[in-house]
């Protein structure tokens, strides 16, 4: 994936969390995780990104 494409996915994902209700927005990128996840199909791998994420969420 290149940078426009990542910028594409981040303006869409930025969207759809602004037009999900506020309420929602936490099972919304629960369902979203799981569904990358299983495309991506390498439990290992999702495991070490899920830990990535959580890492410098202060900044």
């Amino acid at each position: 994936m290149n940078a426009r494409d990542l910028e594409t996915v981040y303006e869409t994902l930025a969207e759809q969390l602004d037009a999900v209700a506020a309420g929602k927005r936490d099972l919304f990128l629960a369902k979203l995780v799981l569904l990358l996840a299983h495309d991506l199909g390498d439990a290992k791998r999702i495991q070490t990104r899920i830990a990535e994420a959580a890492d410098h969420l202060d900044v």
